[in-house]
């Protein structure tokens, strides 16, 4: 036992390792970290780096265009993928099956094939340099579909059908039932969702060509252009790219584990 929890202990402190490192050098004067060997730690630790990214970057502009898209995205997302999760899991219609297997298949197409024509088609309706335009196309997601209706089926088809019975509509069941027992798959959703936009650099590359909307990775890869020598700078960008999927991720932690273990223990 001792053996296996100091071989975890060795693998947790490989992993983390890069990232506090990256912290470290953002904390570095000018040059520092490009010296050899390079400094595990700062002689001289200063904020200047991180004045400058906001200062003079512009950062706290991109950090907020990202926050709306990844907010709206997940809100809208989450509203979406639900609804039709649960109706591919518990509503009856024609054709469900075979429009289930059709979503499916399309998990088998890669994003990029889809780029161009989706570009034109936001441009045809006015989104291109809008958050519209990053927002719209994430409005659903097969995997989001997916994810909730194999959750969806464990609901037990009684308990629908008891509160049909007393009267309550489609609309009361799915709000007041349904939604309080997939609450850690819609956390979980919600944290993958949000993440998946944050981190997503080629579609607003693509739709976002006016600087002043562009999202924070975009910001942040230009930025390495114009700058590419100056290590520190960077990494300051970096830990503050980085710092509220970290916040969401161990705020929400306990439901995001509960999530992936549900449906795993049988009762």
């Amino acid at each position: 036992m001792l053996a296996v929890n100091g071989a975890l202990v060795g693998l947790a402190v490989v992993a983390l390792f890069p990232l506090l490192w990256m912290l470290s050098v953002s904390f570095m004067q000018h040059g520092e970290a490009s010296t050899y060997p390079p400094p595990l730690l700062p002689s001289r630790p200063t904020l200047a780096n991180y004045h400058e990214l906001f200062e003079r970057a512009g950062m706290g502009r991109y950090l907020f265009n990202s926050a709306i898209v990844a907010t709206l995205t997940t809100l809208v997302s989450l509203a979406f993928n639900l609804a039709a999760g649960y109706a591919f899991a518990k509503l009856r219609f024609a054709g469900r099956e075979r429009v289930f297997q059709a979503l499916l298949g399309a998990l088998l197409i890669p994003a990029q094939v889809g780029m161009i024509p989706l570009f034109l088609l936001m441009k045809w309706l006015g989104l291109v340099n809008s958050y519209g335009g990053v927002v719209v196309p994430a409005l659903a997601s097969v995997f989001g579909i997916y994810l909730v209706r194999q959750y969806a089926r464990s609901i037990p088809d009684d308990l629908i059908e008891a509160a049909r019975i007393d009267g309550a509509g489609e609309l009361r069941i799915f709000a007041s039932i349904v939604l309080p027992l997939l609450k850690p798959i819609v956390v979980t959703l919600a944290i993958f969702t949000f993440l998946a936009s944050w981190n997503d650099f080629m579609w607003p590359l693509i739709v976002l060509s006016d600087q002043a909307w562009q999202t924070a990775p975009v910001a942040l890869a230009a930025l390495s252009r114009e700058h590419v020598q100056d290590n520190e700078l960077m990494m300051a960008g970096s830990v503050v790219t980085l710092l509220p999927v970290l916040a969401l991720f161990f705020v929400l932690q306990r439901h995001y584990i509960e999530g992936l273990l549900l449906g795993s223990v049988k009762g």
